[in-house]
């Protein structure tokens, strides 16, 4: 088990950028599949990005294009690059992961993963 924290939320402009971080302890995080999430008031949480512990990554369609999920492993943090941000991007944004591999695109959903980050808000003003 690991422990996330998220950083770098914000008030932004839209077509502004942020960078969010997620800094996880333990000493297993290379092997850690992570995600990132979010969820608007009054909607369900969503899959946002997917990266594996090999460097894989996955994106849903409506950030494809522009946002970019990275790992350093030396740092146990994994990033969130997001630019040109939309007010429908407005949500807190979670982090989320679990040891090994996730197949098939089960990486889609929050049952998926073990630890989860607190959350940090991203509001994109229009």
């Amino acid at each position: 088990q690991v422990q996330l924290v998220e950083s770098g939320g914000g008030l932004v402009q839209a077509g502004g950028s942020l960078r969010l971080s997620c800094a996880a302890s333990g000493r297993t995080f290379n092997r850690y599949a992570m995600g990132w999430f979010r969820q608007a008031p009054g909607k369900e949480r969503e899959f946002v990005a997917h990266i594996s512990w090999s460097g894989s990554t996955y994106y849903a369609d409506s950030v494809k294009g522009r946002f970019t999920i990275s790992r350093d492993n030396a740092k146990n943090t994994v990033y969130l690059q997001m630019n040109s941000l939309k007010p429908v991007d407005t949500a807190v944004y979670y982090c989320a992961g679990r040891v090994g591999t996730l197949y098939s695109g089960s990486f889609y959903y929050t049952r998926s993963y073990d630890d989860w980050g607190q959350g940090t808000q991203v509001t994109v003003s229009s």
